[in-house]
């Protein structure tokens, strides 16, 4: 059996009278892309916040590699290896592509802000920086501003952003959102080469992106975990086909 990195269990999140997740119970495995979806407002990315620390369970556990982590801030988390990216790209435009990943190598090493503007010219910034612009595909926009780049890039760039956290789990929100097809096809070959080194989180809606990259697929139905399987069971499973109809109806 392959070792759990992050585990949650029992995990609920209400909002007055709505219940965004409820008794949601999920477990990343190194090596793997766990892909999370479910239709709009299932409670995919309040799941995502409750993972990162971004946002407080009512109740429930999260643990990481055994230990947890239920009530550290999402800094902390942070610093233990959990790296989120977002629906919408949060880059730093005025900067060139490798200034951006250097200012994520200096946060990770703890430094402030009003530093930020020395990590291009600081090498035990900038060697790490150019190595993930390599592993990430963006090697050839180093020295581009980051604000010149296409969207595609854009999320490569905060895709790359978050490895130079130097992570051990990756919650990826929509990382396609938006793309054509030979940018989202881009991404999911970096994911592929990515996968033996992390556990990713994969919360995405074009769906065949996610049976081309998930070991595993979690589906959400109004905050509740209606079916947990390999891609085969899950593209079977009649209670899934069931949900996804009833939205496109």
């Amino acid at each position: 059996m392959v070792e759990v990195i992050l585990e949650a269990v029992g995990l609920h999140k209400r909002y007055g009278g709505l219940v965004a997740t409820r008794d949601l119970n999920l477990a990343l495995r190194p090596g793997e892309i766990h892909a999370m979806i479910g239709p709009n407002g299932a409670g995919k990315t309040t799941a995502l916040a409750q993972l990162s620390g971004e946002l407080r369970s009512d109740s429930g556990r999260i643990t990481l590699n055994g230990r947890d982590i239920t009530r550290l801030s999402m800094p902390d988390r942070a610093r233990l290896g959990i790296a989120r990216s977002y629906q919408i790209t949060a880059i730093f435009p005025e900067f060139t592509v490798a200034e951006n990943v250097a200012v994520a190598v200096q946060a990770q090493a703890g430094h402030h802000f009003h530093l930020f503007r020395n990590a291009g010219r600081d090498r035990t910034l900038t060697e790490p920086a150019q190595r993930v612009l390599r592993e990430s595909g963006l090697a050839e926009q180093a020295n581009h501003p980051a604000g010149d780049l296409a969207h595609g890039q854009r999320r490569q760039l905060e895709l790359a952003m978050a490895l130079a956290t130097e992570p051990r789990v990756l919650l990826l929100d929509e990382p396609m959102a938006g793309m054509g097809g030979a940018e989202a096809d881009a991404v999911g070959t970096l994911l592929e080469r990515l996968r033996s080194r992390y556990a990713v989180l994969l919360v995405e809606h074009d769906m065949d992106m996610v049976f081309r990259l998930a070991d595993r697929i979690t589906v959400l139905v109004d905050g509740a975990v209606i079916a947990s399987g390999d891609p085969g069971s899950i593209r079977a499973d009649a209670a899934v086909q069931a949900a996804y109809l009833e939205e496109s109806a």
